[in-house]
C-alpha cells in the first residue's frame, strides 16, 4: 500500500497533514446510498477518510443500474448497501466500511442515539422510498437536525432532482483555524514592534555612507525606524490623517539617495501598514469574549486555544486579589483588571494576537533578510511556547489529557490567530418555520435570481406533491398537464404558509419542474456528491468555510440564521468569484469561493441545462 504523503499528495497540498489527519480520523454515517450519496462517499474514499456506515433498506433494482455507478447487474435484488459498500471499500483498503441493511426512518425514529458515534452524517433522499415513507423530507429533516445537534454532530443535506438539486450544511458551530482571506495585512508588527525588533531596526544606520548598504536596507527595518522617529516627534501617535500619512510619504522619499533604490520604494508602497490599527481585530475580539471560551471539560479543542490566549496567570496580582477576597476587601473592579489584565494579548503579546512569524520578500542583502526573518521566527515560537503551555494548564485544571491537543494544532492556531472564524449554523426548523419573507418575496421577482430562487421554492413543493399524490409531478406519462396544475397549487399554498402572498414561480420553472420527473441524473448526482464531499472536508478539518456553487446563471442563496457577531436572519444573495479545481488523484471535484465568517449555512442551487446533453 502507499505510503499516506504519496497515495494523498495532491490534497496534501490543499488542506495541509492537518487537515488530512482530520479526514483520516473522520467516521461518516450516509443514509440511503442512492447516486447522491454514492458519489458523496467515494470522493470521500478516495480522499482517504477514517470509516464510513451504510444506512439502506432497499435492493437494487434495475433502475440504479443506469444512475449508480456502484453497482452492476449481478447487484439486482440485493441489498444496495451491502453492494455499495463493497464497491466502495475496494477503491481504498485503508478505509473501514460497514453498511446496516435498515431504512434510515427506522432507525430516526427508533434509536436517535445511534448517530451520536459519527462525526458527521450524510442524509440523501431516495426518490422511490420517498412515495413511500416521505424519508428525509421536511419533518424528517427537523428531526435529524434536531438529533444530530444534540449529539454535536455535524450533519448535511444533499439532493439532487433533474437537473436542479442543493446541498445544506446544520450544526450548531463551526470553527476555523485555517480561514485563507483573500486580503490580509503581513503580521509585520511595523506600528507596534517587539523590542528585538526594536533593537535590530536601531542597530542600522540609514544615513550610512555606503550606497550598496544603504539600497538594500530591508523596507521592515526603514519602516520601524521611520516611525519611531515619527512618534517621537508626534506625542507617541502614528499617522493618522491623511495629510499625516502624506507628510510619512515625503519623509521615505527624502531617504532616498539614489533613483533606483527599490527598497524605499517597497518602503512608500507599504507604509499603509504603519497607519493600520494597532491591536487585535474586532471579529477576533468578539471570539475571545464569547461564552464558549469559558472552558469545561466538554469544551472543543478550538475554544480550549482561544481560552489560553486570555487564561489568566498563577502571579502575584491573583494572589493579591485572593488576599483581598479572605480578607473581605475585594471589589469587581479588582477582578476585572486581573481578567483584562494578565491576558497573553496584554503580557508576552504586546497587545497583539501570537506573531505568524513569516515576511514576505523583499529588497535586501542576503544577511539583513537572514537575520530579520530569525527575529521573526524566534517571536512566533516564543508567543507559541507561551500558549502551548497556557494550553496544558488549561486541559490539566478541567481534567483533561495536558497533551491531548497536538503540538502540530497549536502551532496552527498561532500562526492563524488573528484569522480564526466561528459561524453558527440556523436550525433546520427555523428555515422552514421562520423564513425571512421580504427578502424572499425581493428576490421571487429580481431578475437576476428569481431562478435561484424559484428552483428553492420547487424543490419544497414537489414534496408536498408528493405527499398529496403519492408521486412526483411528471412521473409517469400522460399526467404532464395536471401535474403542472397540481403543483402550480402546490407553489402557492407553500408560499402563503411562508407568509408570502401574492408572490409566484414562473411558469417556465415550474413546467421545468415537471420534466424532470423525480429523476436523479448521474451527472448531476455526481456533480452534487462532489459540492456535498467538500462540505464533509471543510467541516472535519477546520478549514475555510467555503461556499460552493455553480449554476447557470452563477447565483447562489445562502439563508443566514443567528450569528454571534449579531446578524439578523434573513436571506441574502451573495455574488463570488469560483473556480473549479480537479484532482484526477483523489477524484474529488472542488468549485470554491471564499466568504466572510457571517455565512450561517450552506444552501447550493444550480441548474446544468447549459453544460450537459439530455
Amino acid at each position: 500500500m502507499a505510503e499516506p504523503k504519496t497515495k494523498y499528495d495532491r490534497q496534501l497540498r490543499i488542506w495541509g497533514e492537518q487537515g488530512q489527519t482530520a479526514l483520516e480520523k473522520a467516521s461518516i454515517c450516509l443514509l440511503n446510498c442512492g447516486p447522491t450519496g454514492s458519489e458523496t462517499l467515494k470522493n470521500l474514499v478516495l480522499g482517504g477518510v477514517g470509516s464510513i456506515t451504510v444506512i439502506d433498506g432497499s435492493k437494487v433494482e434495475l433502475g440504479d443500474l443506469g444512475n449508480n455507478f456502484m453497482v452492476d447487474e449481478s447487484c439486482v435484488g440485493q441489498s444496495k448497501a451491502k453492494c455499495v459498500c463493497t464497491f466502495l471499500q475496494e477503491l481504498n483498503d485503508a478505509v473501514k466500511a460497514k453498511f446496516i441493511e435498515e431504512y434510515p426512518e427506522a432507525l430516526v425514529d427508533s434509536n436517535p442515539s445511534f448517530f451520536s458515534q459519527f462525526t458527521l452524517v450524510v442524509a440523501t433522499q431516495d426518490i422511490e422510498l420517498a412515495l413511500v415513507a416521505m424519508i428525509l423530507a421536511e419533518d424528517s429533516m427537523v428531526k435529524l437536525d434536531k438529533i444530530c445537534r444534540e449529539a454535536n454532530v455535524l450533519l448535511i443535506f444533499a439532493r439532487s432532482y433533474g437537473l436542479t438539486g442543493f446541498v445544506r450544511n446544520s450544526v450548531k458551530e463551526h470553527a476555523v483555524i485555517e480561514s485563507k482571506p483573500d486580503h490580509f495585512l503581513d503580521d509585520l508588527r511595523l506600528n507596534n514592534p517587539w523590542p528585538e525588533l526594536k533593537r535590530f531596526a536601531e542597530s542600522i544606520d540609514l544615513k550610512v555612507a555606503d550606497p550598496v548598504a544603504h539600497k538594500h536596507t530591508p523596507y521592515v527595518v526603514i519602516l520601524v525606524k521611520m516611525a519611531e522617529e515619527w512618534a517621537k516627534a508626534h506625542g507617541g501617535a502614528l499617522p493618522s490623517t491623511r495629510d499625516e500619512k502624506k507628510e510619512f510619504k515625503e519623509l521615505l522619499k527624502a531617504g532616498m539617495v539614489a533613483i533606483d533604490e527599490d527598497n524605499y520604494r517597497e518602503a512608500i508602497e507599504a507604509s499603509f501598514k504603519v497607519f493600520a490599527p494597532r491591536g487585535i481585530s474586532s471579529d477576533l475580539l468578539q471570539i475571545i469574549h464569547d461564552s464558549c471560551s469559558e472552558v469545561d471539560s466538554n469544551s472543543s479543542d478550538f475554544w480550549v486555544m482561544v481560552a489560553a490566549l486570555k487564561w489568566l496567570k498563577c502571579n502575584s496580582l491573583v494572589f493579591q486579589s485572593v488576599e483581598m477576597m479572605v480578607l473581605g476587601l475585594y471589589h469587581e473592579w479588582i477582578d476585572k483588571l486581573v481578567v483584562d489584565f494578565r491576558e497573553f494579548i496584554v503580557n508576552e503579546g504586546g497587545g497583539e494576537a501570537p506573531l505568524e512569524g513569516s515576511i514576505p520578500d523583499m529588497t535586501s542583502s542576503t544577511e539583513l533578510y537572514v537575520n530579520l526573518q530569525k527575529i521573526y521566527l524566534a517571536k512566533a515560537e516564543a508567543d507559541f511556547l507561551v500558549i502551548q503551555q497556557r494550553v496544558k494548564s488549561i486541559l490539566k485544571r478541567i481534567g483533561r489529557d495536558p497533551d491531548s491537543i497536538s503540538k502540530t494544532m497549536i502551532k496552527s492556531f498561532c500562526k492563524n490567530a488573528r484569522k480564526l472564524k466561528v459561524c453558527r449554523y440556523r436550525l433546520i426548523e427555523d428555515e422552514f418555520s421562520n423564513p425571512a419573507v421580504p427578502e424572499v418575496q425581493k428576490y421571487l421577482t429580481d431578475e437576476e435570481y428569481s431562478v435561484a430562487m424559484g428552483f428553492y421554492i420547487l424543490l419544497r413543493a414537489v414534496d408536498r406533491f408528493s405527499a398529496n399524490y403519492n408521486s412526483f409531478p411528471g412521473q409517469f406519462e400522460g399526467e404532464m398537464d395536471e401535474d403542472i396544475s397540481r403543483l402550480k397549487t402546490a407553489v402557492v399554498g407553500l408560499l402563503n404558509d411562508l407568509g408570502c402572498n401574492g408572490s409566484t414561480v414562473t411558469e417556465d420553472l415550474i413546467n421545468e419542474m415537471c420534466r424532470f420527473g423525480a429523476s436523479e441524473l448521474h451527472a448531476v448526482a455526481a456533480f452534487i456528491g462532489g459540492i456535498a464531499s467538500q462540505e464533509v472536508i471543510k467541516n472535519t478539518s477546520m478549514i475555510s468555510q467555503i461556499l460552493i456553487f455553480f449554476t447557470a446563471h452563477n447565483k447562489t442563496i445562502c439563508s443566514h440564521g443567528q450569528h454571534f457577531t449579531g446578524y439578523d436572519g434573513a436571506v441574502d444573495l451573495l455574488q463570488v468569484k469560483s473556480f473549479i479545481t480537479s484532482f484526477s488523484g483523489s477524484g474529488l471535484y472542488i468549485v470554491e469561493s471564499r466568504v466572510g465568517m457571517q455565512m450561517q449555512r450552506v444552501l447550493v442551487m444550480f441548474k446544468l441545462c447549459d453544460i450537459i446533453d439530455v
